[in-house]
C-alpha cells in the first residue's frame, strides 16, 4: 500500500471503529477484521512511528489481562515514494520487525501497541533522505500485524483478528496545521491558535522557514507540504501549549520552497511575502507582531527577508544561517552592506561544532555586523542526553532553550513590536 493510498484512505479510518467480519470461526476462536492507525511523533531528530492503534472498540469489553507483548508481532517496511536513480542512495529505508514494548487499551477500548523507538534509532522513521537531491521524502510505510494468541472479550470469549487493514498516519501536532497553497503556487501549512490561549484582538504570526532537506520539486512531481513538519520540531515548537501561552495565541505558518531557498532568494522573498499577506488578510493577525525564524537554508532566508522587507518583521531568528557561499569561490549570499543595513531585532543561534555551515564566517560574522543583534553560540547540540550533529542547532530554538541575561528566546520574540 503506497503512502498516497494510505493517506487517501485515512479519512474514513476512525480509530474508534472496528470492522468485524462475518461470524467466522478459526480454530474455535471468533475471527474478525480490524483497521489500525500508525501513531507518530515528531522527535527532535525527526518523525517516528511510536505506536499502533487497532480499532477493537466495537468488539466488546476486552480483558486486559489477556493481552501481552507477545500477543502481536509487528513488521515494518519503509520504501522511497519516488524512483531512486542508479548509483543514487536513499537513507533510512528499512524492512524489519519492530519490538512491541507494551500492549494497552485506550479509553475507546482499542488495543494500542507501543513500539520501541528512540532518537537515532533505525526502523521507526517516516522520512528518507535522498543523497543526490539533498532532500527528505516521506517514505511509503507498510506495517504488518500478526496476532500470535487470542485475547478475551466479555465472558472470556477468545478473539483472533485474522485480517489487519492499515489506515492513516496520525500525528496530532502535524495534523493541527492546515494544508494551503498560495496564489503563486507555493505550498504552506498553517496553525491557528485556539481560544484557550488567544486573548481578544489580533494575534502574532510566526513564519517558519525550513532547511534545505525539506524543499521540494523532485521527480514524479514530489511536492509534499509535509516534510516541513515531520523532519524536525521547528514549526511545531511554536504551536505547543508552552509557546502559545508565551505568545498569547500565535498563528504559525510554514511555507515550503519549490527547491532550496539559497538557489533563488530574490524570487522566493516575494512569494513568502505573499503568503504572509494572505494569512494576515484572512485571519486576525497583528501586523506589528510578525516574526520570522529559519534554519540553515531558512536561516539564510530569514536574513534575506529582513533585507528585502526591512519593516515587515518585528523580530528575526536566523539559525545556523548561510551568509557566505557554501561553494568555494561562490558569491556571498548576504553581503556585508546588507547585514549592516538590517534594523529588524535579530537573535542568531548556532553551534561551534557545525561543520555544514561553519559558524564563524556565517552566524558570528552576521552578529558582528547587525547592529544590536544577539547571539547564542553553543558548543554542541545535545538534548535529553542525545548528541545530534552540530548543524542541528534549531533543536534549541524549538525547545526555547537560548537565553541571554535570564530572558529566553520565545519571550524575547513575543516582546518585540514594529
Amino acid at each position: 500500500m503506497s503512502r498516497r493510498s494510505v493517506l487517501a484512505a485515512g479519512a474514513g479510518a476512525a480509530v474508534g471503529l472496528a470492522l468485524p467480519g462475518a461470524a467466522a470461526q478459526a480454530g474455535g476462536h471468533s475471527a474478525t477484521r480490524a483497521r489500525f492507525t500508525l501513531n507518530a511523533e515528531t522527535l527532535d531528530g525527526g518523525e517516528q512511528v511510536t505506536s499502533l492503534t487497532i480499532a477493537t472498540g466495537g468488539l466488546g469489553r476486552i480483558d486486559p489481562a489477556s493481552l501481552s507483548t507477545g500477543t502481536f508481532t509487528v513488521h515494518a517496511k519503509a520504501t522511497s515514494p519516488i524512483p531512486i536513480a542508479p548509483g543514487d542512495q536513499i537513507f533510512s529505508e528499512y524492512d524489519l520487525d519492530r519490538a512491541v514494548t507494551a500492549v494497552r487499551l485506550d479509553h475507546h477500548g482499542n488495543i494500542v501497541l507501543d513500539l520501541a523507538y528512540a532518537e537515532g534509532q533505525t526502523g521507526g522513521g517516516t522520512l528518507g533522505y535522498i543523497a543526490s537531491r539533498g532532500r527528505n521524502v516521506q517514505l511509503d510505510l507498510t506495517y504488518t500485524i500478526t496476532q500470535n494468541a487470542p485475547f478475551a472479550v466479555r465472558g472470556h470469549r477468545p478473539v483472533t483478528i485474522t485480517e489487519f487493514v492499515q489506515g492513516r498516519l496520525s500525528n496530532p501536532e502535524v495534523d493541527a496545521f492546515r494544508y494551503a497553497i498560495s496564489a503563486s503556487g507555493m505550498k504552506y501549512r498553517l496553525f491557528q491558535p485556539s481560544r484557550r490561549f488567544a486573548g481578544r484582538g489580533r494575534r502574532p504570526l510566526v513564519v517558519w522557514l525550513h532547511g534545505g532537506g525539506e524543499g521540494a520539486s523532485l521527480p514524479d512531481n514530489y511536492y509534499d507540504n509535509e516534510t516541513t513538519l515531520r523532519a524536525n520540531r521547528g514549526a511545531l515548537g511554536f504551536a505547543t501549549p508552552e509557546a502559545q501561552r508565551i505568545f498569547a495565541g500565535a498563528y504559525v505558518v510554514a511555507p515550503q520552497s519549490t527547491s532550496f531557498w539559497l538557489e533563488d532568494g530574490d524570487r522566493f522573498a516575494p512569494q513568502i511575502r505573499e503568503i504572509v499577506s494572505e494569512v494576515a488578510r484572512r485571519h486576525l493577525v497583528d501586523r506589528d507582531r510578525i516574526y520570522v525564524v529559519g534554519a540553515s537554508n531558512g536561516g539564510y532566508m530569514s536574513l534575506k527577508m529582513t533585507t528585502v522587507y526591512p519593516d515587515l518583521f518585528a523580530a528575526s531568528v536566523p539559525i545556523c544561517g548561510v551568509v557566505e557561499s557554501l561553494q568555494p569561490g561562490g558569491p556571498t549570499m548576504i553581503t556585508d552592506a546588507e547585514l549592516r543595513a538590517i534594523r529588524t531585532p535579530t537573535w542568531l543561534v548556532t553551534s561551534r561544532d557545525d561543520t555544514t555551515v561553519p559558524p564563524v564566517p556565517n552566524t558570528v560574522h552576521a552578529h558582528e555586523l547587525i547592529d544590536g543583534s544577539l547571539l547564542s553560540l553553543y558548543d554542541n547540540v545535545v538534548w535529553n542526553g542525545h548528541q545530534f550533529p552540530g548543524h542541528w542547532s534549531w533543536i534549541y530554538v524549538a525547545r526555547n532553550d537560548p537565553r541571554i541575561d535570564g530572558t529566553r528566546i520565545w519571550q524575547w520574540m513575543a516582546r518585540q513590536r514594529n
